[in-house]
């Protein structure tokens, strides 16, 4: 007998638990969409998606769920939506039981900001692109350079975040120009001179011996003796000098106009042979003098 009513009592909890669900799901069929609210997670940072602009965007889209049964209301298909805009980097849409849609959205956070032609845009780290505009402004690094879906800026990422994870190279690199994959140019802060990086890869031993040249040579030979400086060779820094056009005065005589000068050949520079910083050697002379 005892069995008997604890099978009935399960029974009846089991039916009244379908009832339950075909319950909540009538209701769910019939409840209506009465409000939208949108919450952005990242508003502690610069802001420029607001609540307002979210709604606005979906108003555009042609998206209207207020009013409409709930059950019609497609919150996979509002996420996808909405993260096809530049602005958002992460949504997520969630129905509530009260009639109310929930959206949670991230802005874009920018990790570059490329100039490339007459174009500008921001770019995070997964390589989402936003229009770079007058009303907003990120102090993130800059690159210079025209990039390409098989080469995105994203590939010097990994030197940046070295570059930015070094408070000396950080208060020197000002900028980065991409001329083409194996000629990356940083522009320091020193003014004169820009380095070349090469490729985008084994640039802490570029870095090092860019460290070096600084500490060993420009002191001795002038901050201003060169105008490029490659580090992008294995074991050694090559340095370009400068080219100084030095004004020539002439005496002019028309019975000599055989033996003027070509204007082209008139300035005289001051160029030397490339400047080779062999590693070893330096280390090799150090022992020495040690």
């Amino acid at each position: 007998m005892k069995h008997i009513v604890q099978n009935i009592i399960l029974l009846t909890l089991a039916l009244l638990l379908l009832a339950g669900i075909f319950w909540a799901r009538h209701r769910m069929g019939a409840e209506v969409c009465t409000r939208v609210d949108v919450v952005i997670e990242n508003a502690d940072s610069t802001v420029f998606v607001t609540k307002q602009g979210i709604l606005d965007e979906l108003d555009k889209l042609g998206i209207k769920v207020v009013g409409k049964p709930m059950s019609s209301i497609n919150a996979t298909d509002i996420e996808e939506t909405l993260k096809r805009s530049e602005y958002l980097e992460r949504v997520d849409c969630v129905k509530g039981q009260d009639g109310t849609i929930t959206i949670r959205a991230s802005q874009l956070v920018p990790v570059l900001r490329v100039f490339d032609g007459d174009k500008s845009y921001y770019m995070n780290r997964a390589g989402k692109r936003m229009a770079a505009t007058a009303s907003y402004h990120a102090d993130v690094p800059v690159v210079q350079g025209h990039f390409t879906a098989e080469y995105p800026a994203t590939r010097l990422l990994p030197m940046i975040d070295y570059v930015e994870g070094d408070s000396l190279l950080h208060s020197l690199v000002t900028m980065y120009c991409m001329r083409d994959s194996n000629n990356i140019f940083i522009v320091p802060g020193i003014y004169g001179h820009v380095v070349n990086m090469g490729a985008a890869t084994g640039f802490d031993n570029k870095f090092a011996k860019l460290k070096l040249f600084y500490k060993q040579v420009m002191p001795a030979k002038g901050w201003q003796t060169y105008d490029t400086i490659s580090v992008k060779w294995d074991h050694q820094v090559v340095a370009t000098r400068r080219q100084k056009a030095v004004k020539v005065e002439i005496a002019y005589d028309p019975e000599d106009d055989e033996q003027i000068p070509d204007p082209q050949t008139m300035a005289v520079s001051d160029e030397t042979p490339t400047l080779a910083i062999d590693e070893k050697k330096q280390k090799n002379q150090a022992k020495k003098n040690n």
